[in-house]
């Protein structure tokens, strides 16, 4: 009852590391689209390996063709997209392969994408992976990002938020 004069309740969320390797600060990527923030904040991972596993519990909303990249919503409305590489989408796919497909349920820890970091190393403009959540203006009230040079994929928080 309270929810609907209100609005909705805020609530806490975290996500855990996507992938094993260092957390670092979106401006560190070398690409203004996720360094400027414009399809939302978060942070980035230079991967330590190419095992990529869900950063939060939600459902798949979309998994790129290509999979090199999946956009997770949570409960609580979050959506975060995982974005393997800088320019991988003009791998076509090479080297990436998914584990999910778009409806499928996911606890944080579970298993989306692997792929192979020698040849995105080889074939794109680098391997490190943002973390976005793309409804961020939307959906966030407080953002903090932990940067890390060892986070452990499905166990290392790397930010706590607040929904609005």
């Amino acid at each position: 009852m309270l929810e609907k004069l209100f609005g909705k309740k805020s609530t806490e969320e975290q996500l855990v590391a996507p992938l094993n390797g260092k957390v670092v600060s979106l401006d560190e990527v070398d690409d203004p689209v996720f360094s400027q923030r414009m399809m939302g904040d978060g942070v980035a991972i230079e991967p330590a390996d190419g095992k990529v596993v869900s950063p939060v519990k939600g459902e798949i909303v979309q998994i790129f063709p290509t999979n090199h990249a999946v956009g997770i919503k949570t409960k609580s409305g979050i959506e975060v997209l995982v974005h393997i590489g800088l320019e991988t989408v003009s791998m076509e796919g090479e080297g990436f392969e998914g584990h999910v497909k778009t409806g499928d349920k996911v606890e944080a820890g579970d298993l989306l994408i692997t792929f192979d970091p020698e040849l995105v190393r080889e074939k794109a403009k680098s391997t490190i992976t943002p973390v976005i959540i793309t409804n961020f203006d939307d959906a966030v009230e407080t953002f903090e990002p932990s940067y890390t040079d060892s986070a452990n994929s499905g166990e290392t928080t790397i930010a706590t938020l607040k929904t609005k």
